[in-house]
């Protein structure tokens, strides 16, 4: 792990989670595996708040723990996973593409589990509802039969899924955490893969009946607040002990398909992306999330699936797949001619033409439209010496000196030398310019990470500076609510509006508009981030 990638899993934690969890996360990122007594010892903070670090780090699957390294009996050692932590920043999101696949419901569902951790279904129904409810008009509430509805569908298309059974009874099987001085809720999850239970996507009967609830005013909210909390303990609805959690990885897969889809209709046009759109969802639950391409699937029933919208015939489907079969980015290959020919996404392939356009894209922001020619040059034809660049590239001896020299100082070109003797002697050895785009990449998304800290850090200070303003604005904010839900006349609304100066409010406009350019530039960053990643995960494992 790098010192950017530290320094932005820190500022995650903190933002999130506040300060003291920061210390612990960044604590056990740097020291690796440790035990509860070394990680107080170390880090300096109290151990009833170690404690609660890792408990709300363990809640949110950020953190896991296993037996000590010197066997059963030794102390439980923690260890934080920066890959984990780093998808706090997709958050934003995971939320809007669940609120543009589900709607409002499923965009809540998805919230509260990730606030939260991990939940029960009942519980997760029944929060959701309460909260659809209070946004709609009086004498209308949310029934949770809906909420469940939408669960299911998240769960049957993998968006949703149990947390392992055997991490929800660790602390039956295995009380040492807590022996060990561990905190109790620690044990109620260990990171595990989808694929290592079989349950994992299936939902359980759950006897839930009724609809979302109003929130009750404060002075009735007191008097049955006891009376509610024994009748909740006494509730039973099937699903007790069975937690769900957000599935990343699953989102991923969808980030990755949307991204080859963009990209077949920028290249192509629209109906090629919607023909590599049906392959993609025919195959999205059964192709392994490491494998280079999609299963193959026949013409026949590509064009049996294809959109009741898009009225193209066989022969038009043919002539569309051999064009992408042909195109030189490669999307889609032909594997065999069963069927009237069998084809298969090529997602590594995929993946690499997206993150060579980047790097493209970032060579010619950085350095102009001339360094980007000879870069995208390099890149095509491997090894050059400096005299064929120039002539290939049409750039005078001097700008291409310049311009090469300048890629290389910042390790986006490499020099290789081939000696034709073995003394290395200038004269007699050839000095040739490539591109490695994979190091180049990694290095890339280095940059990447040291943007976004640098974006949550200014966020962050911004509103420091402002933080006087925005607690007025806040406390105005709810006097005016209160009294309107009073019944308040509009005079005394009016003079509470006042108490904010008109360069208050200006004030306050400048902040809003400016945090809103961070936070979409820190969501644009992270989109170049997601394709680099992918890039990398995806070459390491088809080498």
């Amino acid at each position: 792990m790098t010192s950017h990638e530290a320094r932005l899993c820190g500022l995650l934690l903190r933002e999130h989670f506040g300060e003291v969890v920061e210390k612990v996360g960044t604590h056990l990122l740097r020291s690796g595996a440790q035990h509860l007594r070394a990680i107080v010892h170390e880090s300096g903070i109290p151990l009833d708040l170690v404690k609660k670090s890792l408990c709300v780090l363990v809640q949110h699957g950020l953190c896991s723990f296993s037996s000590g390294r010197k066997g059963p009996g030794s102390p439980m050692e923690y260890q934080t996973s920066p890959d984990r932590i780093l998808r706090i920043l997709r958050y934003p999101r995971y939320i809007y593409t669940t609120k543009t696949l589900y709607g409002d419901t499923g965009e809540l569902i998805v919230e509260e589990l990730l606030q939260r951790g991990h939940m029960t279904m009942s519980n997760t129904v029944k929060t959701v509802a309460d909260r659809l409810t209070q946004n709609m008009e009086e004498n209308h509430s949310m029934e949770y039969s809906e909420v469940s509805s939408s669960f299911s569908k998240l769960v049957e298309t993998h968006f949703l899924q149990r947390c392992p059974p055997s991490a929800l009874t660790a602390k039956k099987e295995n009380p040492s955490p807590a022996d060990s001085g561990a905190p109790a809720a620690a044990a109620s999850i260990v990171p595990l893969k989808p694929e290592s239970f079989s349950d994992c996507y299936t939902v359980p009967r759950v006897t839930l009946v009724g609809r979302g609830k109003r929130p009750l005013p404060a002075e009735d909210e007191g008097e049955q607040r006891s009376a509610k909390r024994a009748k909740l303990d006494s509730e039973v609805h099937g699903d007790e002990g069975i937690y769900w959690q957000v599935n990343v990885e699953r989102f991923h897969l969808y980030f990755r398909d949307q991204a080859i889809i963009s990209a077949v209709a920028n290249k192509l046009d629209q109906t090629c992306s919607e023909i590599v759109r049906t392959m993609l969802r025919m195959s999205e639950l059964t192709t392994s999330p490491s494998a280079t391409c999609t299963k193959p699937l026949s013409a026949n029933e590509i064009f049996r699936s294809l959109p009741t919208g898009y009225n193209i015939g066989r022969p038009i489907l043919d002539q569309y797949l051999t064009l992408l079969v042909d195109d030189p980015m490669e999307f889609v290959g032909k594997a065999g001619e069963s069927g009237g020919g069998m084809f298969v996404v090529n997602l590594h392939k995929s993946l690499a033409n997206l993150a060579r356009a980047t790097i493209e894209s970032s060579v010619q922001e950085r350095f102009g439209s001339r360094s980007a020619r000879i870069f995208r040059l390099l890149l095509r034809k491997r090894h050059l010496e400096q005299k064929q660049v120039e002539d290939f590239a049409m750039i005078p001896a001097k700008e291409a000196k310049d311009m090469l020299y300048t890629l290389l100082s910042q390790n986006l070109v490499q020099l290789q030398e081939i000696p034709k003797t073995a003394d290395y002697a200038p004269s007699r050895t050839f000095y040739l310019y490539t591109v490695n785009q994979l190091p180049t990449a990694r290095m890339l998304l280095q940059n990447c990470y040291k943007t976004v800290a640098n974006l949550i850090d200014r966020r962050m200070f911004e509103t420091k500076e402002s933080k006087r303003l925005l607690e007025k604005s806040q406390r105005i904010e709810a006097i005016l609510a209160s009294l309107q839900a009073s019944g308040a006349e509009p005079e005394q609304l009016t003079e509470v509006e006042e108490m904010i100066t008109p360069s208050e409010k200006q004030q306050l406009e400048s902040l809003k508009i400016h945090i809103n350019k961070l936070d979409l530039a820190e969501n644009q960053v992270d989109e170049t981030i997601f394709l680099l990643e992918s890039y990398i995960s995806s070459t390491a494992v088809s080498s």
